[in-house]
C-alpha cells in the first residue's frame, strides 16, 4: 500500500513524499517535486516489489564489492584452496580499486576501464601483463558476481558477461629434441640428486604436471598395473594415468629404495620434528641440470609440452591428447595441432581409399 504527502518546505517549496509499505518488504520512500513522478515511481516500485526485481536492485545498493569479494573469499574460496593463493591476490587488486562501489554502481563499462588500467600494469617480476592474466583477474571477479546473483541476490545480473575479455596467445610450445632430450636425462641422471631423473622420466612420459608428479605416494602408483591414479589434480577430477615402458622401470627400481619413514615417491632430505613431509626441492637440481646441458628458454612446464608433442607426432588425436593430459576440452591441446598433420592426413587417405578406391 502506497500513501503520498504533500509537503511545504519554508521558502514555499512543494515536494511529494511517497512512502510504500508491502507485506514482506520493507518500506520504500523517495520524494518528488512533481505529483506525477511520484505516481508513476509508485506503481513502478510497487509492480517490481511484487514481482521480486526491487529486492535485488535494492540488495544491489547496500552492499559493495569489497563486501561481496570478502563474502566469496570466506565462504567459497575457502573451500578451494588450490586455487585460492592466485584469487586472493587477484580480488585484493580489485578490492582496492573499486572495492568502495555499491554494486548498483559496478557497471560493465566500469569494469572496462579498469581492466584496461590492469592491463597496462607491470607484474611482480617486471613484465607487462599478458592478456592471458588479464583474463583470469576478470574470470576470478566475473565467478563471485555470479555466486552473489544466483545464491545470494545481491544483484540483478553478472555485469562481465557485457565486458569483453583481452585476446590471448596461441599458447607457447617449446618441447625438447632428441638430442636435447638425450643430453637433458644424462645430466638428470648424473645429478646429486637420486629423485631428479625419476620425476624428469615421469614428466616426459605422462605429461603430469610437476605439482601432480610431486604430490605422488605411493598408495596411489600400481606398480603391477602401471598406473597411478590423481586424486587432486588442476580442473578437480580424478585421473589415471598410465605408467608404462622406461618410466615403469624406474619407479620399480625407486620402490625397492623407497623410505619407509614417508609415503611420498619423491619426498625432501630432511623431516621436521611433528610436521608432516614435504616433497624435495626441485628448483635447484633442476636447475643445475639445464644449465649444465645449456637449455635455452626451457621451463620445467615444458616437458609436458614435450610429452604432449611426442604424443602428436605418434598419430595421436587432439582428443587422445587432451584426455591424457587431463584436459576438459580440446582448446588447450589446439596448439599442438600442426604436429599431428600427418596423423589427419593419413586418416583422410584412409577415409578417400574407403570410398574411392585405392
Amino acid at each position: 500500500m502506497a500513501n503520498i504527502e504533500k509537503r511545504t518546505s519554508k521558502d514555499g517549496k512543494l515536494t511529494y513524499r511517497v512512502k510504500i509499505r508491502l507485506k514482506g518488504f520493507p518500506i520504500q520512500s523517495a520524494t518528488f517535486e512533481r505529483l506525477t513522478d511520484a505516481k508513476k515511481w509508485t506503481q513502478q516500485t510497487e509492480s517490481a516489489m511484487r514481482e521480486g526485481r526491487h529486492f535485488k536492485k535494492t540488495e544491489s545498493k547496500r552492499h559493495t564489492l569489497a563486501e561481496l569479494i570478502d563474502r566469496y573469499c570466506r565462504d567459497v574460496l575457502a573451500k578451494k584452496p588450490k586455487n585460492a593463493r592466485d584469487q586472493v591476490r587477484q580480488f585484493e587488486w580489485w578490492k582496492a580499486e573499486i572495492g568502495s562501489h555499491a554494486l548498483a554502481d559496478v557497471t560493465p563499462s566500469l569494469i572496462a576501464q579498469y581492466r584496461d588500467k590492469l592491463a597496462g600494469g607491470i607484474t611482480s617480476h617486471g613484465k607487462p601483463r599478458s592478456p592471458a592474466t588479464v583474463n583470469r583477474y576478470m574470470a576470478a571477479l566475473s565467478v563471485a558476481f555470479t555466486t552473489a546473483v544466483k545464491e545470494w541476490g545481491w544483484m540483478d545480473d553478472n555485469p562481465m558477461r557485457k565486458v569483453t575479455k583481452g585476446r590471448e596467445s596461441r599458447g607457447r610450445v617449446r618441447f625438447l629434441s632428441d638430442d636435447e632430450r638425450i643430453r637433458l636425462l644424462k645430466a638428470c641422471k648424473e645429478s646429486s640428486s637420486l629423485y631428479l631423473y625419476p620425476v624428469v622420466v615421469l614428466a616426459l612420459s605422462t605429461g603430469m604436471r610437476q605439482g601432480e608428479i610431486m604430490g605422488l605416494t605411493w598408495d596411489v602408483v600400481d606398480l603391477s598395473q602401471g598406473r597411478a591414479i590423481l586424486h587432486e589434480t588442476k580442473n578437480g577430477e580424478r585421473r589415471a594415468v598410465a605408467i608404462t615402458g622406461h618410466a615403469l622401470e624406474v619407479l620399480k627400481e625407486l620402490n625397492k629404495v623407497r623410505r619407509i619413514d614417508c609415503n611420498l615417491l619423491f619426498p625432501a632430505k630432511e623431516r621436521a620434528p611433528q610436521k608432516p613431509q614435504k616433497p624435495m626441492d626441485l628448483r635447484t637440481p633442476w636447475e643445475t641440470a639445464v644449465k649444465k646441458v645449456e637449455l635455452q628458454d626451457f621451463h620445467f612446464h615444458d616437458l609436458r609440452h614435450s610429452a604432449a608433442s611426442y604424443l602428436a607426432m605418434n598419430g595421436a588425436s587432439l582428443a587422445e591428447i587432451a584426455e591424457v593430459l587431463g584436459h576438459k576440452t580440446l582448446q588447450m591441446v589446439k596448439r599442438y595441432a600442426h604436429l599431428s598433420e600427418g596423423h589427419t592426413a593419413r586418416v583422410v587417405a584412409s577415409m578417400n581409399d574407403k570410398i574411392f578406391g585405392k
